[in-house]
């Protein structure tokens, strides 16, 4: 039985999955990908390389099963809780000017911290003139984000988040528990549209005043996060906000010049005005 995939092995599932699938991972850091991929190959027990390509490129279903595994984030509520009380002190306020305000929040995963800025925007009063699109690539972690259910487990822990980013209320009036699984306030839901975008084939598709994408270009190679970045850029409006992962910076990268940091600490710019 084989027990590992080697790289040139990684790049012909990765080019069969963009040709028959349109996902495309080969601008992806390949030691993260081929970690996941190795992962998977593993725990569904393939006694040889010939057959995991077979099941991926015969099998739709099995097909997505792999793009979960490459495309799966760790994402928690009001994550990095000074991130969000930044959010709340120095970028709300401007978001108050509009008549209207349209946030993009790209790689969203099941939707976690999305909730979490709708709970912001709630408590500054802004939620009822805003609209968050939450996208991500993978269509099933959508699905989750939709129904805005996620285990009870772990409330206690996004509580603590919360009162550490400046919260306002008692977490627990935002959702309704049932047995193991809470379900969030449906006012909060109705703000956002959950839809699919793949951030390395699709274009923008508004202009927006904030965008938010946390740890997801750590897994791109350098072409692709400028592509990312310049994507970003053209999807805000001037003066718009952009809010990056802890580990992701603007620095060394060709929009650098485009954008300010905030004088925080914090992973956010502001666009220039030209």
């Amino acid at each position: 039985m084989k027990h590992h995939i080697d790289e040139k092995e990684v790049n012909l599932l990765l080019n069969d999955v963009a040709g028959k699938y349109g996902y495309d991972f080969t601008e992806y850091a390949p030691a993260s990908i081929s970690r996941r991929v190795n992962h998977l190959f593993q725990a569904d027990r393939f006694p040889s390389f010939a057959e995991f390509r077979y099941r991926i490129v015969s099998d739709p279903e099995y097909a997505m099963r792999f793009v979960e595994e490459i495309t799966v984030n760790v994402t928690e509520m009001f994550r990095d809780p000074h991130f969000y009380s930044a959010l709340r002190q120095e970028v709300l306020p401007v978001l108050a000017t509009y008549p209207h305000i349209r946030i993009w929040h790209a790689g969203c995963s099941t939707g976690e911290e999305v909730y979490s800025f709708a709970i912001l925007l709630k408590e500054a009063n802004l939620l009822h003139k805003s609209v968050i699109y939450a996208t991500d690539i993978n269509t099933s972690v959508l699905e989750k984000g939709r129904k805005g259910i996620f285990p009870i487990s772990q409330m206690q822990q996004y509580s603590r988040n919360y009162m550490e980013a400046g919260g306002l209320q008692d977490f627990s009036s935002y959702y309704t528990a049932n047995y193991d699984y809470v379900k969030f306030r449906e006012e909060l839901a109705e703000k956002i549209v959950f839809s699919p975008h793949n951030l390395v084939t699709d274009g923008s598709f508004n202009e927006f005043q904030l965008i938010i994408c946390r740890n997801v270009l750590i897994y791109f190679n350098r072409s692709l996060q400028d592509k990312v970045l310049h994507l970003f850029y053209d999807s805000l409006e001037p003066l718009g906000f952009l809010a990056l992962g802890s580990k992701e910076s603007l620095n060394f990268t060709s929009v650098a010049q485009k954008f300010r940091q905030l004088g925080n600490r914090e992973k956010i710019w502001r666009k220039n005005h030209l």
